[in-house]
Protein backbone atom coordinates (compact mmCIF):
# COMPACT_ATOMS: atom_id res chain seq x y z
CA UNK A 1 0.00 0.00 0.00
CA UNK A 2 1.60 3.42 -1.19
CA UNK A 3 1.80 5.84 1.46
CA UNK A 4 0.08 8.94 1.38
CA UNK A 5 0.99 12.20 0.43
CA UNK A 6 1.29 14.90 3.36
CA UNK A 7 -1.37 17.36 3.37
CA UNK A 8 0.03 21.43 3.79
CA UNK A 9 -1.52 21.62 6.30
CA UNK A 10 0.46 18.85 8.76
CA UNK A 11 4.17 21.01 7.53
CA UNK A 12 5.83 22.20 10.80
CA UNK A 13 7.15 25.77 10.76
CA UNK A 14 10.58 26.60 11.51
CA UNK A 15 11.60 25.97 14.84
CA UNK A 16 14.50 27.75 17.53
CA UNK A 17 16.73 25.79 17.90
CA UNK A 18 18.91 27.12 20.01
CA UNK A 19 16.10 27.36 22.77
CA UNK A 20 15.61 23.95 22.16
CA UNK A 21 19.08 22.87 23.24
CA UNK A 22 18.62 24.88 26.51
CA UNK A 23 15.79 23.13 27.63
CA UNK A 24 17.73 19.85 26.36
CA UNK A 25 20.53 20.89 28.48
CA UNK A 26 18.82 21.13 31.68
CA UNK A 27 17.13 17.80 31.21
CA UNK A 28 19.92 15.70 30.00
CA UNK A 29 21.86 17.40 33.64
CA UNK A 30 18.91 16.17 35.73
CA UNK A 31 18.73 12.66 33.76
CA UNK A 32 15.43 13.17 33.12
CA UNK A 33 13.60 11.90 29.77
CA UNK A 34 10.48 13.41 28.12
CA UNK A 35 7.64 11.91 25.69
CA UNK A 36 8.51 14.75 23.84
CA UNK A 37 11.84 13.22 22.58
CA UNK A 38 11.05 9.54 23.28
CA UNK A 39 7.54 9.81 21.10
CA UNK A 40 9.10 12.09 18.59
CA UNK A 41 6.35 14.15 19.30
CA UNK A 42 5.79 16.74 15.94
CA UNK A 43 4.99 19.51 18.22
CA UNK A 44 8.53 19.22 20.14
CA UNK A 45 10.13 22.49 18.86
CA UNK A 46 7.19 24.41 19.98
CA UNK A 47 7.20 22.97 23.39
CA UNK A 48 10.86 23.18 24.30
CA UNK A 49 10.84 26.97 22.81
CA UNK A 50 7.98 27.67 25.17
CA UNK A 51 10.46 25.72 28.00
CA UNK A 52 7.85 23.23 28.69
CA UNK A 53 7.84 19.14 28.35
CA UNK A 54 5.88 16.88 29.05
CA UNK A 55 8.18 14.95 31.79
CA UNK A 56 8.62 10.88 31.18
CA UNK A 57 9.06 8.99 34.28
CA UNK A 58 9.98 5.27 35.22
CA UNK A 59 12.58 4.99 32.52
CA UNK A 60 12.58 5.00 28.84
CA UNK A 61 11.43 1.13 28.38
CA UNK A 62 7.51 0.36 28.17
CA UNK A 63 6.24 -3.39 29.04
CA UNK A 64 3.78 -3.02 26.31
CA UNK A 65 4.24 -2.93 22.77
CA UNK A 66 1.93 -0.51 21.15
CA UNK A 67 2.10 -0.28 17.19
CA UNK A 68 1.18 3.62 17.45
CA UNK A 69 4.35 4.52 19.53
CA UNK A 70 8.15 5.03 18.93
CA UNK A 71 8.87 4.16 22.55
CA UNK A 72 10.79 1.38 22.96
CA UNK A 73 9.66 -2.17 24.19
CA UNK A 74 11.06 -4.36 26.40
CA UNK A 75 12.46 -5.07 30.25
CA UNK A 76 12.90 -1.91 32.33
CA UNK A 77 15.37 -1.47 34.57
CA UNK A 78 14.70 0.15 38.62
CA UNK A 79 12.91 3.10 39.83
CA UNK A 80 15.53 5.79 40.06
CA UNK A 81 14.99 7.33 43.49
CA UNK A 82 15.81 10.60 42.87
CA UNK A 83 13.55 11.08 40.40
CA UNK A 84 11.38 12.60 42.45
CA UNK A 85 13.41 15.28 43.25
CA UNK A 86 14.96 15.60 39.26
CA UNK A 87 11.52 16.61 38.36
CA UNK A 88 11.19 18.82 40.80
CA UNK A 89 13.93 20.72 40.36
CA UNK A 90 13.17 20.70 36.66
CA UNK A 91 10.16 22.54 36.95
CA UNK A 92 11.73 25.38 39.27
CA UNK A 93 14.65 25.90 36.00
CA UNK A 94 11.75 25.82 33.82
CA UNK A 95 9.42 28.35 35.35
CA UNK A 96 6.49 25.99 35.23
CA UNK A 97 2.81 26.93 36.36
CA UNK A 98 1.41 23.78 35.26
CA UNK A 99 3.47 20.38 34.77
CA UNK A 100 2.84 17.36 32.40
CA UNK A 101 4.31 13.72 33.94
CA UNK A 102 3.60 10.85 31.95
CA UNK A 103 5.15 7.34 32.35
CA UNK A 104 6.03 4.01 29.92
CA UNK A 105 3.70 1.46 31.35
CA UNK A 106 5.25 -0.60 33.86
CA UNK A 107 3.41 -4.05 34.26
CA UNK A 108 6.12 -5.10 36.06
CA UNK A 109 5.66 -3.47 38.97
CA UNK A 110 3.47 -4.96 42.04
CA UNK A 111 1.63 -1.26 41.92
CA UNK A 112 2.09 -0.16 38.43
CA UNK A 113 3.82 2.54 39.64
CA UNK A 114 1.60 4.39 41.42
CA UNK A 115 3.34 5.17 44.43
CA UNK A 116 6.08 6.87 42.29
CA UNK A 117 3.60 8.85 40.72
CA UNK A 118 1.91 9.53 43.75
CA UNK A 119 5.43 10.39 45.31
CA UNK A 120 6.30 13.09 42.66
CA UNK A 121 2.87 14.85 42.84
CA UNK A 122 3.24 15.00 46.47
CA UNK A 123 6.89 16.54 46.38
CA UNK A 124 5.66 18.99 43.89
CA UNK A 125 3.01 19.91 45.63
CA UNK A 126 5.29 20.54 48.94
CA UNK A 127 6.99 22.89 46.45
CA UNK A 128 4.42 24.89 45.42
CA UNK A 129 0.69 24.57 46.49
CA UNK A 130 -0.33 27.01 43.22
CA UNK A 131 1.32 24.26 40.31
CA UNK A 132 -1.14 23.17 38.28
CA UNK A 133 -0.32 19.32 38.57
CA UNK A 134 -1.39 17.04 35.66
CA UNK A 135 -0.52 12.89 35.38
CA UNK A 136 -0.84 10.96 32.27
CA UNK A 137 -1.10 7.76 33.73
CA UNK A 138 -1.44 4.16 32.07
CA UNK A 139 -4.06 1.85 32.73
CA UNK A 140 -3.10 0.92 35.78
CA UNK A 141 -4.70 -2.59 35.24
CA UNK A 142 -7.79 -1.17 36.02
CA UNK A 143 -6.79 -1.83 39.83
CA UNK A 144 -8.71 0.19 42.05
CA UNK A 145 -6.12 0.50 44.69
CA UNK A 146 -3.21 1.59 42.74
CA UNK A 147 -5.87 4.07 41.09
CA UNK A 148 -6.91 5.51 44.73
CA UNK A 149 -2.97 5.71 45.25
CA UNK A 150 -2.37 8.16 42.50
CA UNK A 151 -6.21 10.09 43.26
CA UNK A 152 -5.07 10.23 47.08
CA UNK A 153 -1.63 12.56 45.96
CA UNK A 154 -4.29 14.99 45.00
CA UNK A 155 -3.15 16.21 41.45
CA UNK A 156 -5.24 18.93 39.77
CA UNK A 157 -6.11 16.46 36.65
CA UNK A 158 -5.68 13.07 35.74
CA UNK A 159 -5.76 12.16 32.07
CA UNK A 160 -5.92 8.66 30.37
CA UNK A 161 -5.75 8.07 26.85
CA UNK A 162 -8.54 5.54 25.42
CA UNK A 163 -6.01 6.11 22.20
CA UNK A 164 -8.41 5.00 19.33
CA UNK A 165 -11.92 3.83 18.55
CA UNK A 166 -12.85 -0.15 20.84
CA UNK A 167 -12.64 -1.66 16.74
CA UNK A 168 -9.43 -0.62 16.31
CA UNK A 169 -7.26 -2.14 20.12
CA UNK A 170 -6.44 -4.76 18.95
CA UNK A 171 -4.95 -3.78 15.98
CA UNK A 172 -3.51 -0.50 17.09
CA UNK A 173 -3.02 -1.18 21.05
CA UNK A 174 -2.93 -5.20 21.86
CA UNK A 175 -2.22 -5.24 25.54
CA UNK A 176 -4.28 -2.80 26.39
CA UNK A 177 -8.46 -2.82 26.74
CA UNK A 178 -11.03 0.15 25.84
CA UNK A 179 -13.40 -0.57 28.86
CA UNK A 180 -9.96 -1.02 31.79
CA UNK A 181 -9.25 2.59 30.54
CA UNK A 182 -13.19 3.81 30.69
CA UNK A 183 -12.87 2.40 34.60
CA UNK A 184 -10.15 4.07 35.36
CA UNK A 185 -11.90 7.76 34.28
CA UNK A 186 -14.90 6.37 35.98
CA UNK A 187 -12.67 5.41 39.37
CA UNK A 188 -10.80 8.77 39.56
CA UNK A 189 -14.11 10.60 39.73
CA UNK A 190 -15.94 8.39 41.95
CA UNK A 191 -12.93 8.49 44.50
CA UNK A 192 -12.28 12.39 43.86
CA UNK A 193 -15.20 14.57 41.60
CA UNK A 194 -13.06 17.73 42.17
CA UNK A 195 -10.22 16.09 39.95
CA UNK A 196 -10.56 16.68 36.32
CA UNK A 197 -10.46 13.44 33.84
CA UNK A 198 -9.01 14.45 30.55
CA UNK A 199 -8.82 11.52 27.73
CA UNK A 200 -7.35 11.71 24.25
CA UNK A 201 -7.91 9.84 21.10
CA UNK A 202 -6.34 9.60 17.74
CA UNK A 203 -7.56 9.33 14.50
CA UNK A 204 -6.73 8.61 10.65
CA UNK A 205 -6.21 4.69 11.18
CA UNK A 206 -9.62 4.16 9.38
CA UNK A 207 -12.31 5.00 12.40
CA UNK A 208 -15.56 6.46 11.18
CA UNK A 209 -17.43 9.46 12.49
CA UNK A 210 -19.91 7.48 14.49
CA UNK A 211 -17.04 5.65 16.36
CA UNK A 212 -15.15 8.93 17.15
CA UNK A 213 -18.89 10.03 18.47
CA UNK A 214 -19.09 6.73 20.26
CA UNK A 215 -16.43 7.34 22.22
CA UNK A 216 -17.18 10.97 23.17
CA UNK A 217 -20.45 9.57 24.43
CA UNK A 218 -18.67 6.86 26.40
CA UNK A 219 -16.17 8.94 27.92
CA UNK A 220 -19.25 12.14 29.01
CA UNK A 221 -20.75 8.81 30.27
CA UNK A 222 -17.79 8.83 32.75
CA UNK A 223 -17.83 12.43 33.30
CA UNK A 224 -14.87 12.87 31.59
CA UNK A 225 -14.16 16.52 31.13
CA UNK A 226 -11.56 16.98 29.26
CA UNK A 227 -10.90 15.96 25.81
CA UNK A 228 -8.26 16.14 23.17
CA UNK A 229 -8.46 14.77 19.29
CA UNK A 230 -5.11 15.17 17.15
CA UNK A 231 -4.00 13.26 13.61
CA UNK A 232 -2.11 9.91 14.15
CA UNK A 233 1.23 10.04 12.19
CA UNK A 234 3.28 6.86 12.04
CA UNK A 235 6.80 6.87 13.89
CA UNK A 236 9.73 5.67 12.02
CA UNK A 237 9.64 1.89 13.88
CA UNK A 238 5.84 1.49 13.47
CA UNK A 239 4.40 -0.97 10.85
CA UNK A 240 1.03 0.41 11.17
CA UNK A 241 0.40 3.06 8.20
CA UNK A 242 -2.04 6.08 8.17
CA UNK A 243 -5.15 5.66 6.36
CA UNK A 244 -6.14 9.06 6.35
CA UNK A 245 -5.35 12.96 7.18
CA UNK A 246 -7.76 14.37 8.31
CA UNK A 247 -9.28 17.33 7.10
CA UNK A 248 -9.06 20.30 9.93
CA UNK A 249 -12.82 21.07 9.17
CA UNK A 250 -13.49 17.50 10.49
CA UNK A 251 -11.35 18.27 13.47
CA UNK A 252 -13.68 21.73 14.04
CA UNK A 253 -16.63 19.49 13.32
CA UNK A 254 -15.73 16.68 16.25
CA UNK A 255 -14.67 19.83 18.58
CA UNK A 256 -17.99 21.70 18.10
CA UNK A 257 -19.79 18.45 19.10
CA UNK A 258 -17.76 17.96 22.07
CA UNK A 259 -18.65 21.07 23.40
CA UNK A 260 -22.29 20.39 22.91
CA UNK A 261 -21.85 16.96 24.89
CA UNK A 262 -21.05 19.60 27.71
CA UNK A 263 -17.27 18.42 28.02
CA UNK A 264 -15.31 21.44 29.63
CA UNK A 265 -12.69 22.02 27.47
CA UNK A 266 -12.20 20.04 23.62
CA UNK A 267 -8.71 20.20 21.96
CA UNK A 268 -8.97 18.79 18.54
CA UNK A 269 -7.14 19.54 15.20
CA UNK A 270 -4.09 17.63 13.51
CA UNK A 271 -1.11 18.53 15.54
CA UNK A 272 -3.19 18.21 18.94
CA UNK A 273 -1.38 15.55 21.43
CA UNK A 274 -2.51 15.32 24.82
CA UNK A 275 -0.19 17.43 26.49
CA UNK A 276 0.56 19.72 24.08
CA UNK A 277 -0.67 23.37 24.95
CA UNK A 278 -2.24 21.69 28.39
CA UNK A 279 -1.92 24.55 29.98
CA UNK A 280 -4.86 26.60 28.01
CA UNK A 281 -7.58 24.50 29.83
CA UNK A 282 -6.03 26.11 33.19
CA UNK A 283 -9.02 28.81 33.27
CA UNK A 284 -11.21 25.52 34.42
CA UNK A 285 -9.51 26.67 37.93
CA UNK A 286 -9.80 30.26 37.76
CA UNK A 287 -13.37 29.85 37.32
CA UNK A 288 -13.99 27.37 39.42
CA UNK A 289 -12.57 29.74 42.14
CA UNK A 290 -14.82 32.49 41.64
CA UNK A 291 -18.07 30.27 42.03
CA UNK A 292 -16.65 28.65 45.12
CA UNK A 293 -15.49 32.23 46.67
CA UNK A 294 -19.13 33.14 45.58
CA UNK A 295 -20.51 30.51 47.41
Amino acid sequence: MPRLRKPEWMRIGKMDRGKIREVQEILRKLNLHTVCEESMCPNIGKCFEKKTATFLIMGDICTRDCKFCDITFGRPGPLDKDEPQHILEAAKKLGLRHIVITSVTRDDLPDNGAAHFAGITKKLREYDEKLIIELLIPDMKGKEEDIQTIVDAKPDIINHNVEVVPRLFRKVTPQSNYETSLKLLKLVKEFDSSIYTKSGMMVGLGETKQEVFDVMKDLREVNCDILTIGQYLKPPSSNLEIEEYVHPEIFKEYEELAYDMSFQFVASAPFVRSSFNAEEADYLFETNKVVEEKI
